[in-house]
């Protein structure tokens, strides 16, 4: 659409043509309907039925519209369950439990029904833009509305009565360009910044399997040529752990392994498994854990979540759910020491290849296994094992699991003590650039979608920035500059 000189300066100087009307007043607020489970699940009919669901994945997927639903339903069925289905171009949200809060809508590309947790807003045409009406219903938070319940809920009189900035409709369609000029800058931005992030990744994953091949510390063997063989610290480490077994039953010797097939390691080095360098265990919940744990105390007693807690953190620190030294001792729980490795071992969150260290000793729930190298093994394990991919390792069952036998034949590539040490502070100089450009790239991104509600914010009060606006993209350019 292209706007004339006039229609701009309207726009511009929206401040004095402002009219304040309840929501009611230029749309028909509407409500969704029960969605009987044996109705759900077809993937084809007349009619799509929308959930929340199909609200949160087109907004995470970038979408404004939803085009494809999961579930479909027939004309006869849908005059059977009293299902009326509102026209394409009905904005629809949330409007019980915690998806109020998060914020999203969507707009129906088609006639389509929505389920009883959905509210739409179907707009008078003659009124208001529908893109003016979703744009301005970004900028209200139904949270602070909503009835303080153990359900949060929002009832139509409480929309009907939002304020909403009634201009003529070329006005409105004259902020909507605008809005979506500025978006568009922004979307730009926000994509290059994303490739960044994924190079940042990409570089890691580099430096890491550098660091475990030797590429790292060619030099550093070069000028080091008599330091003591990998294969004699693994003797020590052997015998070692023999020495101090206190588990049940006779000691057993980890296999053997067979390295015929393996690549080719330099100098010194030696090939070894998890199970002869580290000890593998699983967490545990028994009964009567969940009832005992606190938000203070001397342990923490961590669970999957957690690791979702500081994206960029290595070391696992936070925990939801804390216990006294006695409680773990009463319980039975197994007390991880500094060093370990924790990672997701069931379910879904495999695949995230989430893995977290601890500094100081900690418990983990069932669905957590920990890694704990021999005191003899320097950080480097934790680049090696930085590099290894969770989902790889999983059963492939409906529930995706990883066992002990999946970790513990996994052949390590194992320096000597002295090149281990040697390795440590060449990976953390780049990994601490990696994490420092990470956190800008993240911090711009945050201030993206920050600039998006201001941009909404100015737009629907009269002064939208025409001229411009603050430009995250020559950051983006700056950044992806220094990566490479």
């Amino acid at each position: 659409m292209t706007l004339t000189s006039t229609q701009m300066h309207e726009a511009e100087g929206l401040s004095n043509h402002f009219s304040r009307v309840p929501l009611g007043e230029i749309a028909e607020i509407v409500s969704g309907f029960g969605f009987p489970k044996e109705l759900q699940g077809k993937m084809e009919g007349d009619l799509p039925f929308f959930k929340v669901g199909d609200i949160s994945k087109a907004w995470k997927q970038g979408q404004r519209l939803l085009t494809k639903a999961e579930h479909y339903i027939s004309k006869t069925e849908a005059v059977q369950i009293r299902a009326k289905s509102f026209p394409s171009g009905t904005l629809v949200f949330a409007k019980i439990g915690e998806a109020i809060k998060l914020n999203r809508r969507a707009i129906l590309g088609q006639p389509s029904i929505v389920d009883n947790n959905v509210m739409g807003l179907i707009p008078r045409q003659s009124l208001v833009d529908t893109l003016y009406l979703y744009y301005y219903m970004l900028t209200v938070k139904l949270g602070d509305i909503s009835q303080a319940t153990t359900v949060p809920s929002v009832r139509k009189s409480d929309v009907e009565d939002i304020g909403f900035p009634l201009l003529p409709i070329q006005a409105q369609q004259a902020i909507v360009a605008e809005i979506e000029k500025q978006f568009s800058r922004l979307d730009e931005a926000v994509a290059n910044l994303r490739r960044v992030k994924a190079n940042l990744k990409r570089y890691k994953a580099a430096v890491l399997k550098a660091a475990v091949e030797g590429k790292l510390t060619e030099d550093w063997r070069k000028q080091h040529p008599d330091v003591e063989p990998a294969s004699k610290l693994l003797e020590r480490i052997l015998t070692e752990r023999k020495a101090e077994w206190k588990g049940r039953g006779e000691y057993k010797e980890p296999a053997e392994l067979e390295t015929t097939n393996l690549p080719k390691i330099p100098k010194g080095w030696v090939w070894t498994t998890i199970a002869q360098i580290a000890d593998v265990a699983s967490g545990n919940t028994p009964s009567g854990v969940l009832g005992a744990v606190k938000q203070t105390g001397d342990i923490p007693w961590f669970k999957v979540g957690d690791m979702n807690h500081d994206e960029n953190q290595q070391v696992m620190r936070h925990a939801e759910a804390w216990l006294s030294v006695a409680e773990v001792k009463g319980l039975g729980l197994r007390l991880f020491q500094p060093n370990t490795m924790l990672f997701p071992k069931r379910g879904g969150a495999i695949a995230t290849n989430k893995k977290r260290r601890l500094d100081s000793p900690g418990c983990a729930d069932l669905n957590v296994m920990g890694i704990t190298p021999h005191h003899n093994i320097a950080s480097y394990f934790f680049n090696w094992f930085g590099g290894v991919d969770l989902g790889q390792l999983s059963d492939g069952s409906n529930v995706p699991q990883i066992n002990h036998k999946d970790i513990e034949p996994l052949a390590v590539p194992l320096p000597p003590l002295a090149e281990q040490q040697a390795i440590i502070p060449e990976v953390e100089c780049r990994l601490s650039i990696i994490e420092e450009l990470d956190a800008v790239v993240e911090a711009n991104i945050t201030r993206a979608d920050r600039l998006r509600q201001s941009i909404l914010q100015q737009a629907f009060s009269g002064k939208l920035p025409m001229r411009g606006m603050p430009d995250v993209s020559r950051r983006a350019a700056s950044i992806q500059w220094s990566v490479q």
